[in-house]
This record gives C-alpha cells, sequence and structure tokens, in this order.
C-alpha cells in the first residue's frame, strides 16, 4: 500500500546517517520501503517512499514520478514527497561533493558563488569567503547578463564568456540559455572562429585534453591519468586543420562544440571531454591513431565527434572506425563509406521533408537542382537520395535521377565525366548526353543553371556554391513558373555570399517560394501584409539531438536510418505544417526543445534496429531520456569525503 500524507511535507534535508541508512537497505536488496526519521532542523517526524528498480524511478498509483533512485556507485539521493492527494510535491536533487574551501570556490563544476546557502557555506568551511548576501540563481544571470551587455565588441563578450565559463558552469549555461539568439553566435560561429585565431594571444587557463605528437609513447598514459575516474559520453576531438581556413590552433573548436551538445543537447558538461590532436603545422601528413583506439577500449559506450579535421584524414578516420564505435562529422562528405556531413544534410532533409509535407507530395516526387557540388552539395546530395531510397522504397539508381548537380564546369553530364576531370561522387549523378540536344551553352559549352532550370522545371533548388547572386531574378522566375510552390534553399555562408537574398525570391514567386537559407535573414513581406519568416537550415537545430540519442542508448554506430529518423522527427515539428506561410523550420530559441525530440527519435530506431545496448523498450524511452538532460540549475550540497570531485 502506497502511504498517503494528510499534510504537505517540505523537502528533507539529507544527512549521512540517512544516506547511510538507504545504501544499507539497498544492499540488502530491498526494493519498495517506507524511511521515517525526523527532519534536523526541528526534530518533526517525516515519511518518504523509497523505490529502487534498477535504473528505473517507481510511479505512485496516479502514474506521477515518486522518488529516488538510491543506486550503488552513484553519489546523488533525490527524494519526493507527496501531498494528501498522492501528488509529487517536491523533487529537488542533493549532490554529495568531497570538495571544501577553496576547492569548491575555484571548482567551475561545482562552484555557486554567492548562491551557496548559509548552511552550506558553514559545512563546506566557506564562512568569511563570500559576501553575506545569498543570491537566487536568477539573481545571478541578470548581474552577469548586465556585465555581459557593458562589452563593447563580440570578442571581448566572447571572452567575459569564457572566464564565467571558467569560474561557474551552471551560471555560464544558464545565462546563455535565456539568450540562445544572442549568445550562441558570441561562444560558436561566427565569434568563435576570432577567438580561436588569436588562441595564443587569449590563453588563459587549460581546458580539455591535449595529446601531442611528441608525447607519443606516452599518450595512453596520459590519457588515463587526466580521465581516471570519469565517465565519458562525449568526446570532441580535432586536429584544428580545417577550422574555418584558420587551422592549427587550440582546443577552442572542440569546447565550443561540447558546450552546444550541453546548451542544446542537454549533455551533462562533466561527462564531456574535448581533445586536441597537437601533431604540428603540418598535419596533413600525419595524425596518431591512438586516441581512437583509448576511446573504443575505455570509453565504448561513448560518442565520439570529429570536428575540422582536413578532408584527407577526416575521409580515412571516418572510413576506418565507422562500423566499430559510434562517431559523427557534421562538417566532410566521405564517398567511400557513404558517409554525408551529417549535420548539414540531415537539417536540409528535415527542411525538404516539411517542405513537401506542405505541397503534398513526396521526397520522390521532386524534381532536385544542386547548385555547387562541393563537400556541402554532395553531402546534401546524397543524404537526401539516402533519404529517397529508404522511405519511398526507390533502388539507389532510381533515386540518382532525381537530381541536377551544377558545378563550376556546369551541369555534370557523362560528356563531362569523360572530357573532364570530375570527382567520382559526381559520377553516379552525371545527366545522359542525350537528354540534352539542342539545348543552349555558354560561351564556355557549358549548360548553365538558367537553362537547366528552363529544361528540368525544378521543385527544388539548392544552393551550395559561394557564389553570390547565382540565383537570378530570370531563375528563380522560371522556377516559379513550373511549378505552384517552389522550394528554394539559398544555404551558402555567410550571408554575404548568399546565391539571393530571401526578401527578393519571395517577391519574384509572388510569395509562393518555400525558403531557408543557411544564415540568419529578416521576414521577408507576402502580398497579404504577414511576415514570411525565413527558416535558418542551423544544423545546431538536428546534431546536438543526432549525438543524445545515440548516446542515450549506447549505440553501438550512428545509422543512417537513426540519422534520417532524427531529420523526420525535426520535419513533424515545422510551424509550416499548420500554417503553410510560416517558417519550415523551427526557431532557434525552441532548438533545446527540438533537440530533444529529435534525440528520443533517434534512440526509438536505434532500439528498433538492435543498435543499442540497453535494455529497455521504444516505450521507456522518454522517460529515460528526461532523465539524463542535464539541467543548469544548482543542486544542494551534502559533504561526503568519498563523494564527487
Amino acid at each position: 500500500m502506497h502511504k498517503r500524507f494528510d499534510r504537505r511535507i517540505d523537502f528533507l534535508p539529507l544527512t549521512q546517517q540517512w544516506y547511510t541508512e538507504v545504501r544499507r537497505l539497498v544492499d540488502d536488496g530491498k526494493k519498495d520501503f517506507l524511511y521515517r526519521g525526523a527532519r534536523p532542523s526541528n526534530d518533526e517526524e517525516i515519511t518518504a517512499r523509497i523505490l529502487v528498480s534498477g535504473r528505473h524511478c517507481g510511479t505512485s498509483p496516479a502514474g506521477k514520478a515518486t522518488s529516488v533512485l538510491a543506486r550503488k556507485k552513484t553519489p546523488m539521493v533525490t527524494i519526493v514527497t507527496f501531498d494528501q492527494k498522492g501528488s509529487m510535491y517536491n523533487f529537488k536533487p542533493q549532490y554529495r561533493v568531497a570538495l571544501r574551501g577553496e576547492a569548491l570556490l575555484t571548482s567551475s563544476r561545482f562552484n555557486k558563488g554567492t548562491a551557496f546557502t548559509l548552511a552550506e557555506r558553514k559545512n563546506f568551511g566557506l564562512g568569511g569567503r563570500l559576501p553575506c548576501q545569498v543570491n537566487t540563481l536568477d539573481d545571478q544571470c541578470k548581474r552577469a547578463y548586465a556585465q555581459f551587455q557593458t562589452c563593447e565588441t563580440p570578442i571581448r563578450k566572447n571572452s567575459f564568456l569564457q572566464s564565467l565559463k571558467d569560474q561557474n558552469w551552471v551560471l555560464y549555461y544558464s545565462l546563455i540559455s535565456r539568450h540562445l539568439r544572442e549568445m550562441v553566435p558570441i561562444i560558436y560561429t561566427p565569434t568563435e572562429a576570432e577567438a580561436i585565431s588569436e588562441y595564443s594571444h587569449l590563453f588563459r587557463r587549460s581546458e580539455g585534453l591535449y595529446l601531442t605528437l611528441k608525447d607519443q609513447d606516452s599518450m595512453e598514459e596520459d590519457f588515463l591519468e587526466q580521465t581516471k575516474g570519469r565517465d565519458f559520453d562525449l568526446i570532441v576531438c580535432s586536429d584544428a586543420e580545417a577550422i574555418l581556413g584558420i587551422g592549427d590552433q587550440g582546443v577552442g573548436i572542440s569546447t565550443a562544440k561540447s558546450a552546444i551538445y550541453t546548451l542544446i543537447g542537454g549533455m551533462d558538461p562533466s561527462k564531456s571531454l574535448s581533445v586536441t590532436l597537437d601533431v604540428g603545422t603540418d598535419n596533413a601528413d600525419l595524425l596518431n591513431d591512438d586516441l581512437y583506439v583509448l576511446v573504443r577500449k575505455y570509453f565504448p559506450g561513448s560518442l565520439l565527434h570529429f570536428e575540422d579535421f582536413g578532408v584527407t584524414n577526416a575521409q580515412r578516420l571516418l572510413q576506418k572506425y565507422r562500423t566499430t564505435h559510434s562517431v559523427f562529422n557534421d562538417d566532410i562528405f566521405c564517398l567511400k563509406v557513404k558517409f554525408p556531413s551529417q549535420g548539414t544534410g540531415a537539417v536540409t532533409l528535415a527542411c525538404i521533408m516539411a517542405a513537401v509535407g506542405v505541397t503534398k507530395s513526396k521526397l520522390s516526387d521532386q524534381r532536385y537542382i544542386i547548385f555547387g557540388a562541393g563537400s556541402a552539395g554532395m553531402g546534401i546530395a546524397h543524404q537526401l537520395r539516402d533519404a529517397i531510397v529508404q522511405i519511398n522504397d526507390f533502388n539507389e539508381s532510381q533515386a540518382n535521377k532525381l537530381f541536377y548537380v551544377i558545378d563550376k564546369d556546369g551541369l555534370i553530364t557523362e560528356e563531362l565525366v569523360i572530357t573532364t576531370s570530375v570527382r567520382p561522387e559526381l559520377h553516379p549523378f552525371a545527366r545522359p548526353n542525350s537528354e540534352w540536344h539542342g539545348i543552349q551553352r555558354d560561351e564556355d559549352g557549358k549548360i548553365c543553371l538558367l537553362e537547366v532550370v528552363k529544361h528540368v522545371k525544378p521543385t527544388v533548388l539548392i544552393g551550395c556554391s559561394t557564389l553570390a547572386g547565382a540565383f537570378t531574378e530570370d531563375v528563380v522566375k522560371a522556377m516559379a513558373a513550373g511549378c505552384e510552390r517552389p522550394i528554394i534553399l539559398p544555404l551558402s555562408n555567410p550571408s554575404k555570399l548568399v546565391e539571393v537574398n530571401p526578401e527578393d525570391a519571395n517577391d519574384w514567386t509572388r510569395g509562393k517560394a518555400l525558403l531557408a537559407t543557411g544564415s540568419p535573414f529578416p521576414p521577408a513581406k507576402m502580398a497579404n501584409g504577414k511576415d514570411y519568416i525565413i527558416a535558418e537550415c542551423n544544423n545546431a537545430l538536428i546534431y546536438p539531438g543526432l549525438g543524445f540519442g545515440t548516446i542515450l542508448t549506447q549505440s553501438r554506430h550512428m545509422t543512417d536510418s537513426m540519422i534520417i529518423a532524427g531529420a523526420q522527427r525535426l520535419a513533424s515539428l515545422s510551424p509550416a505544417l499548420s500554417d503553410p506561410d510560416d517558417a519550415l523550420l523551427p526557431d532557434f530559441v525552441d532548438a533545446p526543445q527540438v533537440n530533444f525530440e529529435v534525440g528520443i527519435a533517434v534512440a526509438e530506431q536505434a532500439i528498433a534496429e538492435g543498435t543499442a545496448r540497453v535494455d529497455w523498450l521504444k516505450e521507456q524511452v522518454r522517460h529515460e531520456a528526461s532523465r539524463k538532460v542535464w539541467k543548469p540549475i544548482y543542486r544542494e550540497y551534502v559533504y561526503d569525503e568519498q563523494g564527487n570531485r
């Protein structure tokens, strides 16, 4: 029988005696028991129900989450008490911490600054070390935001936030989560590029792990020493070769990527490791594989995210490790293992899925022009092609025929493959020569974009060329003449290199175009005066969720079908599905909630296809995901010499 309370009960502060007693009961195999004791503050008798069931919380008769998991090997304990109706009243975690005094104040993971309660100040030897006023996290965020606003340049704002991160993780992540749209461009693209380029001049404090070529013989020893006693869900690794054309500049890009995973993907920053492989400035010729052996050996359930490797090394590593570990790369397309640029390809796929939802059609009903056949363009083409094969039951050859790829040499045709050095990944998309007899060519003999649009009547036009203004008024109007709702995605970055200003595309199609861009743009005006929100095809809307779902299930691999499942879930959240004149993708400020849903879809797919290493069912994914999400809130600390450090 469940114990019902006849009055509300406040949170019970955990004592060492309470914790020891619960641990004893758990060790004795107790699964469901009531704990009765006195609250230390006033000796009032309290009762709390404790349910222990492996990794799962129990439930009350009403289905509410009821209690605590006092598991072995975990220093975190949570109590839930109930009101007289049996509803959940209080759910407040406590954390057992072994640090005191100066060590606690200088720990970015555990420091609370002026938010330490009076009891914590006494118990942790902080008397006289802090102003007497106890602040809430809200108070601290307001103060920190005011300080942030006094910084006059983006790089100074970046430095301020980095300093805050060095002092207090919870405050750092809580502040940014309240100002995502304003602050993500400061800690990530584009400001982080400047911070990375000035890394050696701005360096203040070591962050992450540096594995250097000269210490190759001691690499495993160094790795184990720095990761001793820790468990990792995510490892972001870079050799820094291809950071926005900068290269060889410290661990900054890995830490920035890890921060996005926490802010938007809900991953615990204490379980993330940022690594830079310092192999010298001529790193195109040499890269240590030792790290990946160590990751597979010691952290087999983690996700290994490759970031900004040069093309040669990225393709080699993806080919080598994709079948042995969960690996992810949102930058590079690798033909040999059919490995699209996962982040960019997946968010573009989701955007187009949303658009075809608006037009009540299918991916396989479209005619696609890919303008710009570089790494991004071909990654998108392959991601779309693979989704058509999986979702619409096409074979690969049939799906290839839906694409028209245009590069610097014009439309890729069979003739061009024979007469020029067209890259191998473009060959499957080469158009038959017979389709283009009598089609006008330019003075160089190329079949240009406008002629392809007139001849093909495409429904989807994707720009990855960085050729500003390439989607001219003639091109856009010709496309609009050939279909009712043209899907136009000028994705080149930065905004000055975009193929068409979305406002112009909206005007030239009289508001018929379904638009998304690679950079943020202001709304365009519809003919009825309504604002048309331009969706930003930002891979941060999906890659943290792809990673979260993979980590949640400890999946052996991140498979193509898991990525497609994530893209389908993102597409299902499109505002345009409710209002055809709304944005194709959710607003970036909703990215944390969006990625949570993406992660659930990925996890469900991993379980369905048998790549997951967990023993729970698809129906339990949402509950497990909710438990996994890390939130920037202060926990109540209990001192324990055996606790966290």
